[in-house]
Formats: structure tokens, sequence, C-alpha cells
């Protein structure tokens, strides 16, 4: 097949040929041959140029004044006419003043004004930019990460407190184009007591989320999201009846994927009264409802336990467990979610460590029938009540969040450690997130070279693995196979094989562990000494209380 040629130059006195060098250095590795004329480029030449060299494409460049650049761009479409170069396609790069003079004049198929993602100048060059907009937009997450990948699906989490103004805020988040992945907040009372409204709480209507009351709510906000680039749109599982909302939120949303824990929204945080053995059993089989009907799964899991103060061992080790159970329900495209900053204090080489620990240990489980895609994001904790530090905080988590080279970047809003995030807020946190998609996702430093990332990664992922040989000795005589059994998990967290300090004051759990933060990781330690205490031996301990106890 013949490569589409583009040959581009700066008409007129315009002597500014960056942005234009930058697409087409966009253009050729999309299959594109390119040339370019350079700067200050006179109409004429530019004409008899075209007429020569016989491109599909002209890129015309102008970051000058947009007065003169309106009358270059009649000059330059009367000589198209005169020419009768209709042909060719004309394409314009330059601000966005000029960029208005230029869609004024009829003559551009395509006009670009700087703001645009380095995705959106690829999309465009893939073809998109030229067909129906429904066309454009794959309905399903493994096809919009195939259309997309390197660059990452951005994702974010929205409800406002009431229903009219979570549609209004979700058509023009929609509309804007700047995300891919629209999560529905749904208050409190809707995750708990959706299917028994009985027992809502009035005075937390809208605590929290959208207050959802109705299956049709739902699908309102599905439909005020077809438009604009027509995100994907998914919602958390709620705390009770879990399968009846997988059910509602696929039959109203078409959910992108399910975000179900393995032992959380349980007697574990309060969300539920479900008990720990009962949670898994049910989470469980809501992850095999949903690989059956081949939706994607994320097992909301790890994180929980880091914000808790869970040592990170615990962390890596409970990330494979998540992946590993959505495997055994016959999970095919499991999400894999790493939230950074989590706990306070986390130095970025310690956080990338822990992270690589996890991607690590759960590619141990891909096979033919078990892909993985990975999503990144920043902790709500870490963020700043003052909006300015929190903008700052949000592209330095992005910005160490893309060593791990995400699928999905799940965009914490700037304004989410002082309010839940308004329509304009949101937009304005993903285009900082593009910013530094823009800069930074080629060419990064590999933080896998890094001794003290990699010492750590391996030490974590050692660690990992005692703790996972200690759960297989704790259940052995109670199942087959102790990492999915909900027995033998619920009892090991009982015991205090899998604790965090959260848990102390808890009847349901154990929380009987310390952890502290020391240099920038956070351990294990022992009660009395304050010294840093290996799995293997703290394990070990905890094995033979339960021996002495029988």
């Amino acid at each position: 097949m013949k490569k589409q040629f583009i040959l581009g130059g700066a008409l007129g006195n315009c002597v500014h040929v960056g942005g234009l060098h930058h697409f087409l250095k966009l253009a050729e590795p999309e299959g594109y041959k390119t040339a370019s004329l350079g700067p200050a480029v006179n109409i004429e030449i530019f004409i008899r140029e075209i007429i020569r060299q016989k491109p599909d494409v002209a890129a015309v460049s102008y970051r000058l004044t947009p007065e003169v650049g309106e009358e270059l761009f009649q000059k330059l479409k009367d000589e198209v006419n005169k020419n009768n170069l209709r042909s060719v396609r004309f394409i314009f790069g330059g601000t966005p003043p000029v960029a208005e003079k230029a869609k004024e004049s009829g003559l551009f198929e395509k006009v670009f004004n700087g703001t645009e993602t380095t995705q959106e100048i690829v999309e465009y060059l893939r073809g998109y930019g030229r067909k129906e907009i429904k066309e454009i937009y794959p309905d399903n997450l493994v096809d919009r990460i195939n259309m997309k990948y390197p660059y990452p699906l951005l994702r974010h989490h929205f409800g406002r407190p009431t229903m009219k103004e979570t549609l209004a805020g979700v058509k023009e988040i929609a509309e804007s184009g700047v995300l891919d992945i629209l999560s529905i907040g749904t208050d409190q009372n809707a995750q708990e007591h959706f299917f028994n409204p009985e027992n809502m709480k009035k005075s937390l209507d809208g605590a929290g989320g959208v207050p959802v009351r109705k299956a049709q709510d739902l699908s309102d906000i599905y439909a005020a999201t077809r438009c604009g680039n027509y995100p994907l749109v998914r919602c958390y599982s709620g705390t009770n009846n879990l399968l009846k909302w997988a059910q509602m939120s696929v039959e109203t949303i078409n959910n992108a994927w399910a975000a179900i824990p393995l032992t959380w929204y349980s007697v574990m945080d309060g969300r539920s009264k479900r008990s720990l053995k009962d949670a898994i059993a049910e989470n469980q089989s809501v992850m095999k409802w949903y690989a059956e009907k081949g939706i994607p799964v994320e097992v909301n899991e790890s994180h929980q336990w880091s914000l808790r103060d869970a040592h990170d061992s615990l962390a890596v080790t409970m990330s494979f467990l998540a992946a590993y159970n959505a495997r055994k329900m016959g999970v095919r495209n499991y999400v894999s979610q790493y939230m950074f900053n989590t706990p306070p204090g986390t130095t970025p080489q310690m956080d990338i460590a822990k992270m690589m620990a996890k991607n690590e240990m759960i590619n141990t489980l891909k096979n033919e029938n078990f892909d993985v895609f990975r999503e990144v994001r920043a902790g709500i904790a870490h963020f700043s009540g003052d909006a300015y530090k929190a903008k700052g905080q949000a592209a330095a988590s992005a910005v160490i969040s893309l060593t791990l080279k995400p699928h999905i970047l799940h965009v914490v809003g700037f304004s989410e450690g002082d309010h839940a995030t308004h329509p304009d807020e949101l937009t304005e946190s993903c285009k900082i997130i593009h910013g530094v998609l823009f800069d930074c996702l080629d060419g990064m430093i590999d933080a896998g070279q890094d001794s003290k990332i990699s010492e750590r990664k391996y030490h974590l992922m050692n660690e990992a693995h005692e703790l996972l040989l200690a759960i297989k000795e704790f259940g052995s005589d109670r199942s087959d196979d102790p990492w999915s059994s909900p027995e033998v998990l619920a009892a090991a967290i009982k015991d205090g094989i899998l604790d965090a300090p959260h848990f102390r004051g808890n009847k349901h759990l154990c929380g009987k562990i310390y952890t502290k933060l020391s240099e920038g990781s956070w351990n294990a330690i022992e009660e009395n000494t304050g010294e840093i205490i290996r799995e293997k031996e703290r394990c070990k301990k905890i094995l033979l209380e339960n021996k002495d106890k029988e």
C-alpha cells in the first residue's frame, strides 16, 4: 500500500517550525512519508511545491498575527482553487487566535490550535478524524486500550450530590473529550442500601456521591455521556447485593469493567455487615459472573490494606492474591490497580519498588487465558487542601506512576483534598495529566536500573513469597487451594497472618501487628523493640501460637 505523503511548511513570514516538525515526527511512525519546506514559505513557492511533489496532505503552520494570517489563508485558498488542488487535503497548526481564523477560511480539513494532546494528534493521523464520531471510540475497554496504547486511557471519578447536577456535569465532561472513562461515584446510601431503601438515612443523601435511587438514574447518566468522545462508563460494585448491582450496571451503563474487592466491603471496613467468609465467597461469585460475560474485572483490594498502614510486603501479597482469585474465577482480562503515595510518607523510590514487585508477581499468572492491564493512580490521602499544591502533587504522582507503563491512568482531581470535584475542576485535572503525558510518556528514565529500587523490589517479592507459603501451610488441612478459600483467607485475617494496625478494636479482626515508616518504606516491626521483623519469622510465631491453641 502506498504511503500517504505529508508536505509541511510555515506560511508567509512565520519562522516557527517546532510544532510543524513535531507533527511530522508523529506522522512517520504512523506510516506517513513526510517532508518540510521549512520556515517563511511564501504562497507561490508553497503552491509550486505542492504541484511538483504531489502530497496527499499539505500541513500549514502559522503562529504570528491573526489578522495577517486571515489574509494569507484567503490568498492560499484562492491559489488552491486557481490551480485546481482541492484533491489535496489541507490541515493547519498554530496558536488558538490564528487557528480560529484558519477555521473561518474553510480551507482546512483539520485545524490544530496547540492545546491538543499527542494522542489526539495520533488519532487524527490514524484516520479517526475523518470518520463518524461513533465509529472512532470503541465501547469496550480492551478495544479502547488497543486503540490508544501506549497513551493511557484517562479515568476520573465523578458524582455530585444531586442527579440534576450530575447529569449536567457528565454531559459537560463528555463534550470536553479530556477523559476516556467516567467512573460514577454513588453515595453511600446507594452503595449499601440500594435494594433495601427502607434502610437509607435521608440525612445522608448525596454524601460521597450522586444519590442513585433507581436503575433509570444510571441509564440517564449513561445517556448524558453519549456525546463528545463517548467515554466508557463504570461504577463500583456496591457493598451489598453485589450480583444485583452487577446485573444492573451492565444493563444500564454498559459497565466498562467490574471493580470488586476480595475481602473488603465487609465487617473489615464497616461498609456492610457481611462476614469475612461470606464477603469473600460473594465477591468471588460476582467475579465469576463478570468473567462469564467476558467483561474485564479489577479486584479492588491491595491499596485498601495500604490505606490502613499495612506493611509493603503484605500489600504486595494481597495484590497477587487478588489477581490469583480473579484468574481462579475465570477472568480473562484483569485490571490491576496500583495506588501510589500510600501509606503517607512513602518515597518515590520505595513506591516504585513496591508497585514493580506487585506487577512482576501478577505477571507470573499471565497465560493465554489471563491477560493483565495496568491501572495507576495517585493516593487521595496525600493531596493538599491547597489547590496549587495539589496540582503539583497530581502532576508529580503521574510522572512517578508512568514507570509502570500504564494502560489506564486514574486521575484524582486536585480538588479532592478539599471537596468533591466539579466538572470544570475535573477537566482541568485531566488537562494537567495530558500535559505530563505530552512531556513524559516517551523516553522516561528506566527505574528498573536503579539499584535501590531493584533491591527493594526483590526483597518485597521474597517477603511476599514467604507470606504466601505461610497461608498455604496455615490452610493446608482446610482446603486444596488455600489462596482462594474463603474459609482460609477469613481465618488468616482473623488470626493475624494478614493484618493491619487499623484493625485494632475491631472484634472481627486481629489488629495485633505494628508497622512503621522507615527510610520511605513501610515495614512490620516487633512491638517491644521497634525492630523490623521478616515475614518468615512473623508468620512462624503466629503458626506456632495456633498450634498451641489446638
